[in-house]
């Protein structure tokens, strides 16, 4: 393993806002890297104080404290300050975490030798339009979801590929992934699992009727636009944020973002694999009952 980046002077904490457990771990975390000379800015995910904290040049490292979705929202405020994230896991998958809680001072001190890796995830951008005017941009960790809103109808779907029309889908959705998001909806929904470190977009339909159901892997160059036609609600979701409501014509244009998202890692870069039988054995979110 190549020593890394050690300079790490300014150091961002952030935690889930509804997490104290998290909370309570980041203050003594920011006083163990105070007491080492560090800087340090502490607060929750979704705080603007973070947000605008976390700029380019304004941090060296960004350590968040929680589940997926914490590193998720890590990675939406880090990606474009090119800042390396350092997970520690309080959820219940740690698909994207690389520590849990009682391991974080070991951690921190093989950071700050240099001892690990950085692991770049690609990105997506969607923009969604409303005839030429663009309604609004989102870059996406996981996945970029077009799906019908409330009323349980399907929705009609034009998919075209570098302008190329693909297919004309009736279902209740399609979801646009990365290779991140694989293992996330994408999978629930029946698409394959690719490797973290590949650089496809990855399109899965939602419950296809008299449809296309076969998902397809394409190359990160191009670029997928995904129009909308319904007499009711539709919706684009943002790596499972607050959904942002379409009308009958909107069109979502998906592909590859400028930014990256990199993850702080000391395992080997076979722990992707090593790692994903145990979540497949046996999903952690449910739980069991003693029988």
């Amino acid at each position: 393993m190549k020593k890394e980046l050690t300079d790490f002077r300014k150091i961002a904490i952030a935690v889930h806002p509804k997490n104290h457990q998290a909370f309570t771990l980041a203050e003594k975390i920011a006083a163990y890297l105070e007491n080492d000379g560090k800087k340090i800015l502490l607060g929750h995910m979704d705080e603007n104080k973070l947000r605008e904290g976390i700029c380019d040049g304004c941090q060296d490292l960004l350590i968040a404290l929680g589940g997926d979705g914490t590193m998720l929202r890590a990675g939406h405020i880090s990606a474009p300050s090119n800042l390396p994230i350092l997970g520690i896991n309080l959820g219940h998958y740690g698909f994207l975490t690389e520590i849990q809680k009682d391991e974080w001072q070991n951690a921190l001190q093989r950071v700050l030798k240099g001892d690990y890796w950085l692991e770049k995830r690609m990105m997506l951008l969607a923009t969604l339009f409303r005839g030429d005017q663009k309604q609004g941009e989102w870059n996406a960790l996981n996945d970029a979801v077009i799906s019908r809103g409330e009323t349980i109808r399907p929705i009609q779907l034009e998919i075209f590929i570098n302008s190329r029309h693909l297919s004309t889908t009736v279902a209740d959705g399609v979801i646009a992934s990365t290779a991140t998001g694989s293992t996330a909806y994408a999978m629930a929904a029946g698409g394959p699992i690719l490797s973290p470190e590949l650089r496809n977009i990855l399109l899965v339909p939602v419950a296809p009727h008299l449809s296309i159901e076969q998902s397809l892997v394409l190359s990160e160059n191009v670029l997928v636009s995904v129009t909308v036609h319904t007499s009711h609600q539709a919706v684009i979701s943002i790596d499972g944020q607050p959904p942002i409501k379409m009308k009958t014509g909107d069109r979502v244009e998906i592909q590859t973002s400028d930014y990256e998202v990199q993850f702080i890692r000391f395992q080997d870069p076979g722990y992707f694999y090593r790692n994903l039988i145990p979540y497949m054995d046996q999903n952690p979110s449910i739980k069991k009952n003693n029988v």
